[in-house]
């Protein structure tokens, strides 16, 4: 048994990942209710995949009635600077560390898959992989092979790599020993709580999707409520203040190099530079991206939020040009944006706007641009 585990991890090691635990194929202690009111509280916003799967979610064992162990692993992203840096440029985009390279899910489903063949070939046993758009509570099942701990920010915290590792598993027929589960190490920490910029948090491990700026700018279809446009700054798509703040990164600086890197027009590209995309230029510059997957519209409604809160008067002409942008969505922000920079400009142009405007939630904007009192009700 001892032999195979071995045998497992080097193979594991040698396809790039950085860390391999071995956990029962049984649900984590606690995880099915955690979910269960998680759900309960619509604390998941419009994620519904996460309500249709919960059973399946919860348990491996509903997953997959004959897994036996699950093989955990992860793989190193941490970021060479804090990326809390480029929030102060603010004529410029912040990316969220994960998504300045290539898509993690199709690079980590790839090497998995191969680990999952060399199970069958050479153990006669069956394999299954899953990589974190799959039903599986990965990070508990992660805590519970020893790679780490969920963190009161609710991601997983490594003593090695701090809150950056890509997390994979292979659930398998195989019966092998499990890891010790890693104990939780934040003590009274609470500074990833303290740095969220619109309160996410309700409690340690207790996160409203609605409020948190990776789901608004990631999973949220809609717009975005005015509450939270002045918080999201610069942050085009996700948000790391809470993983860049937790001390347990200062080991990670030490340890092995990132596997991941960032696409150099990721790293801080110019706001004007996005807004000016057309549909066929944003699937040319973020093919292979996870960035891809939320579509022009919703990417340039994430643009428009961020130059609006540039304070950069230049940038008043991008939100001006996107006025009649066939999308609704894009309208919108482009209206607040320039109402943001230049009040008096977006009033004097407020009028051919909308008398040409059907759509009910654009001419809100422009209402409340005219009149700041008109807030839109999102």
């Amino acid at each position: 048994m001892h032999d195979i585990r071995s045998e497992l991890r080097a193979a594991c090691l040698r396809e790039g990942f950085d860390v391999v635990h071995f956990a029962r194929a049984e649900a984590p202690a606690s995880a099915s209710e955690n979910l269960a009111r998680f759900l309960s509280e619509e604390r998941h916003g419009s994620m519904d995949w996460m309500a249709r799967n919960a059973e399946r979610r919860a348990d491996p064992r509903v997953l997959w009635p004959d897994a036996k162990t699950i093989i955990v692993l992860g793989m190193n992203y941490g970021p060479r600077h804090d990326p809390r840096e480029g929030l102060a440029v603010r004529n410029r985009a912040t990316v969220s560390c994960y998504a300045q390279g290539d898509d993690y899910h199709e690079v980590i489903k790839g090497k998995l898959k191969r680990l999952a063949r060399g199970i069958s070939e050479q153990h006669g046993a069956e394999a299954k992989v899953f990589v974190d758009t799959a039903p599986v509570m990965e990070k508990p099942l992660a805590q519970a092979a020893g790679i780490g701990w969920q963190g009161k920010h609710t991601n997983l915290v490594s003593q090695t790599y701090g809150s950056w590792l890509f997390l994979g598993s292979i659930f398998t027929t195989l019966e092998l020993a499990p890891d010790e589960p890693e104990p939780e190490r934040c003590g009274r920490c609470t500074r990833c709580l303290d740095a969220c910029p619109t309160n996410a948090f309700t409690a340690p491990l207790q996160i409203d999707a609605r409020r948190c700026i990776s789901y608004l700018t990631i999973e949220h279809k809609g717009h975005i409520p005015r509450e939270f446009r002045e918080k999201m700054g610069n942050r085009i798509y996700g948000c790391d203040d809470c993983l860049a703040v937790c001390p347990w990164n200062k080991f990670a600086s030490v340890a092995r190099e990132a596997r991941f890197h960032a696409r150099d027009e990721l790293s801080q590209p110019s706001l004007a530079d996005l807004a000016r995309l057309s549909e066929p230029e944003f699937r040319a510059s973020f093919r292979g991206s996870p960035i891809k997957r939320i579509g022009r519209d919703r990417f340039i409604r994430n643009v428009l939020i961020a130059i609006g809160n540039s304070g950069e008067a230049s940038l008043a002409t991008e939100a001006e040009r996107l006025l009649g942008d066939a999308s609704p969505l894009v309208r919108a922000m482009a209206a607040w944006a320039l109402a943001q920079l230049d009040p008096r400009r977006a009033e004097k142009v407020a009028g051919k706007y909308m008398r040409a405007e059907a759509d009910p939630d654009v001419r809100a904007e422009w209402s409340a641009a005219i009149s700041p009192s008109a807030v839109p009700a999102y």
